[in-house]
């Protein structure tokens, strides 16, 4: 759903609107109650306070509170510790000499430009919907808005940001070409005569998409654990590797926790050694961030923390130590994967939490398969059991293999 121009401006007119829906449960199940509800107070703005209200507690902690937003925006607005990382980014470039400023081409209700404006150089946030350009003007004060095609260039020298819409109709769109805009007709839209790129560009993408072609630095970035993006750089904003061996990188993965109000970042990039090796299992079995796993940056992350690769093909690691701020499993015993059910019933297991990397096999598929329930006791002495555990599928060499862990444990500062 999204909030038409009209909806916006009366939003804008009268901010007390926004708050006749704070009280009301807004559930599917209590939406036609709570919209008549709302009518005899917010009239025909009775949809549109709703469609705000929703949007925001959708995106709580993700974005600032008191924003104009809808759920069409909402679903792929930038998180605002990714939006601050890429503004320190571009600010530093800028500050460099690249360009004189930064024009986000496809704004939206203004993530990016909020994050960028304030500074000592122009930010420009254009986009083709004008809902969105008022909501971004007010979300973003400091940045300068206009509606304008992505598609149709109206600056000239500035740092480009653009955000292709990666959703249509609820699915996710898998292929370049299909983006909104598309992805190659954005980058054309950008390059000068003879196929010359004359604005350095931060394009986000799915992080699942293929950029083994691309030209500058891939960016893959997770907040908590969850990976939220891929942003491809084009060359004159690449970074050099955090090695300080002064290459430029081609993969780099981003990884941000939030805890209490702070950020923690760690980066990754190919520039790093990648000597891990494979090796036996160790103490504790890590399954790396997913930044760094669709960065293909396994081996540089295993071989910055002292681990090592069970397999070569697989990105399950080993090791005695869990790398602060991150999880891993402490292994009571190795099995052969048929013999798994055995194995959780005599520790009288009743919960699990089931990894699979390299081998078909569904995790609710096997959780069913093993019928936990066990025992009434907590756990038998001696062994290492519990009610809950965790139990790691992966593949060692030409065959599948599990181990039997205790339940997820968390490194230093996590």
């Amino acid at each position: 759903m999204s909030l038409s121009p009209d909806e916006v401006r009366a939003l804008l007119a009268d901010p007390d609107l926004a708050a006749a829906a704070s009280g009301l449960e807004l559930s599917d199940a209590t939406l036609l109650s709570d919209l008549a509800h709302l009518k005899a107070t917010a009239g025909e703005m009775a949809r549109a306070v709703v469609e705000l209200e929703r949007a925001r507690r959708s995106v709580a902690g993700k974005l600032p509170e008191g924003w104009l937003l809808d759920s069409d925006s909402a679903q792929q607005a930038t998180h605002r510790v990714v939006a601050a990382a890429r503004a320190q980014r571009l600010a530093a470039a800028v500050g460099d000499g690249v360009a004189p400023g930064v024009h986000d081409v496809t704004c939206s209700i203004g993530a990016e430009i909020a994050a960028l404006a304030g500074g000592d150089f122009p930010v420009l946030g254009t986009d083709l919907d004008p809902a969105r350009a008022l909501m971004a003007r007010h979300n973003a004060p400091g940045a300068h808005i206009a509606v304008a095609d992505a598609l149709s260039p109206v600056s000239e020298g500035l740092i480009i940001v653009a955000d292709p819409a990666r959703r249509a109709g609820g699915r996710r769109i898998p292929r370049p070409e299909d983006l909104l805009p598309p992805l190659p007709d954005l980058i054309d839209a950008w390059r000068g005569p003879a196929s010359r790129v004359t604005h350095e560009m931060a394009i986000k993408c799915a992080p699942g998409i293929d950029y083994s072609e691309w030209e500058g630095e891939a960016a893959i970035t997770s907040v908590d654990g969850g990976v939220k993006e891929a942003c491809l750089y084009t060359p004159g904003l690449a970074t050099t590797s955090v090695a300080g061996h002064g290459g430029v990188v081609k993969r780099s993965a981003q990884v941000l926790r939030t805890r209490g109000g702070e950020v923690e970042r760690e980066l990754y990039d190919d520039g790093l050694p990648d000597d891990c090796g494979v090796g036996e299992p160790g103490r504790f079995i890590i399954d790396p961030d997913g930044a760094v796993v669709r960065a293909g940056l396994v081996r540089h992350y295993a071989a910055a923390h002292g681990l090592c690769q069970l397999d070569e093909r697989i990105a399950h690691l080993t090791g005695d130590a869990i790398p602060a701020g991150a999880s891993g499993f402490e292994v009571l015993e190795q099995v052969p994967l048929k013999k798994v059910r055995q194995a959780l019933a005599a520790r009288e297991c009743t919960a699990v939490e089931i990894l699979v990397r390299g081998v078909d096999a569904n995790p609710d598929a096997l959780r069913r398969q093993w019928k936990l329930g066990g025992g009434k006791k907590a756990g038998k002495a001696g062994k290492g059991g519990g009610a809950s555990l965790g139990v790691v599928v992966t593949r060692i060499g030409a065959g599948a293999t599990a181990f039997v862990c205790r339940q997820r444990q968390w490194g230093p500062g996590a």
